[in-house]
């Protein structure tokens, strides 16, 4: 094997006997003797069995052996340790971007963690993401331009992403705005009716009608895309409207602009999934919700102004900061901007490290989470009916999505 300190030059010269060592920078030692320890030679291998030999022996109330009094050591024996040091292994020396590749790799090497550190800000985002904007209703009553707020904060979000190119941006052309026109078109208008039914009604009881959102799609699926749905699957969705319905006449908060509204966003929501499927674009989900996120913008923006821009003008604006302030009533409009994107980011990025299964699990508490919690924040009184309408609700949506889980599940290993 090739001696290192054969390849190595040493520029200092043997000192005279008695002489004082002189000091020597860092930089001297780095360029006569890192830089050449550092390069890969050709036909030089370090074996793993020399490198776990080496040690360092530091032995106390002593000075190290090659050290005058003085505390400092000869340069010539200071240049040969550095190059051991060097020769011992290049992961003695950390190199740039070392800790943000060991960051980068977490995901792989933990991805139990990763996914159950999704799991948990995911369901933290969407509760405070629906107490943050039922206490912006309490005192500022304009759904429609409140939901233009939460997809330009999210769009400016993404704008910002794609400039630091994290992740980069992915290309798009005239093909694929017009197939993901109508996704986006039915994504804002399901989110603009959710957020006229917050404003209109408890936060639980919109959860609680959101929760018929499978039997509208199990419907799409059969009668829209022609793909069969199973007799388990219609049963098991029985419960779920049972219990909105009883969840609904019992309901302290209920009126009829609540209630159709989120119906509607059921309905929204459902051929945006319809639509989804037919505009496959092989596209990542970042990039794909970023894409939606701005052309939802676009058809947001027109009826906020028609619905709510003369009463804005008239003292919406300022009403809302005569309760509550300038600052906070900006950072409110900013943050649950900010909460309402990351929550449905979260939710795509977690969702594709999941099976099915999980997936269903997932979503089916995550409602159980808000209503919980909404209901606790806000000390909403409901009755012992709606209780449990919204009890029999959620047990047939988990019934429901356990048994499609199941079967996607068989068909993928079929």
């Amino acid at each position: 094997m090739t001696s290192v300190t054969a390849i190595v030059s040493l520029r200092s010269a043997p000192l005279a006997t008695g002489a004082k060592s002189p000091a020597i920078s860092h930089s001297r030692l780095k360029a006569p003797c890192l830089t050449p320890c550092l390069i890969k030679l050709r036909g030089h291998t370090s074996s793993l069995a020399s490198l776990q030999k080496r040690r360092l022996v530091v032995r106390s109330n002593a000075l190290p052996n090659g050290f005058d009094h003085s505390g400092q050591q000869p340069a010539k024996e200071r240049e040969s340790t550095v190059c051991a040091a060097a020769e011992a292994g290049s992961d003695l020396v950390p190199h740039s971007g070392g800790i943000l590749e060991a960051i980068q790799s977490i995901p792989e090497r933990y991805p139990a963690f990763t996914t159950a550190t999704l799991f948990f800000f995911w369901y933290f985002l969407n509760v405070i993401f629906n107490i943050l904007n039922k206490k912006i209703y309490n005192y500022f009553p304009y759904p429609y331009f409140v939901s233009a707020v939460h997809l330009t904060v999210g769009v400016t979000y993404c704008l910002i992403s794609w400039a630091l190119r994290l992740p980069k941006r992915a290309p798009i052309d005239k093909g694929m705005l017009a197939l993901l026109a109508p996704v986006a078109f039915c994504h804002a208008l399901g989110h603009v009716m959710t957020n006229v039914s917050f404003a209109s009604v408890a936060v639980s009881f919109t959860h609680t009608v959101k929760s018929l959102e499978p039997f509208f799609n199990a419907a799409a699926s059969q009668f829209v895309l022609g793909q069969h749905v199973s007799l388990p699957l219609w049963l098991s969705l029985l419960p779920v409207v049972l219990g909105v319905s009883i969840a609904s006449v019992t309901e302290l908060s209920f009126n009829w602009t609540g209630f159709l509204t989120a119906m509607i966003s059921n309905i929204s929501f459902t051929y945006r999934n319809v639509f989804s499927k037919k505009a496959m674009v092989g596209m990542d989900s970042t990039n794909l919700y970023a894409y939606i996120s701005i052309l939802s913008l676009l058809y947001c923006i027109p009826p906020a102004i028609l619905m709510e821009g003369p009463r804005l003008l008239g003292g919406g604006f300022t009403d809302a900061i005569a309760k509550v302030g300038m600052t906070k009533f900006l950072s409110d409009l900013f943050w649950v901007g900010v909460f309402y994107h990351l929550y449905n980011q979260l939710a795509t990025n977690t969702l594709e490290r999941v099976s099915p299964l999980t997936h269903a699990v997932g979503n089916v508490l995550k409602r159980v989470f808000v209503i919980g919690f909404s209901i606790i924040v806000f000390g909403n009184t409901i009755s012992r009916q709606t209780g449990v309408g919204t009890a029999i609700a959620i047990a047939g949506v988990a019934a429901y999505s356990f048994l499609k889980a199941q079967e996607q599940e068989k068909r993928a290993h079929s």
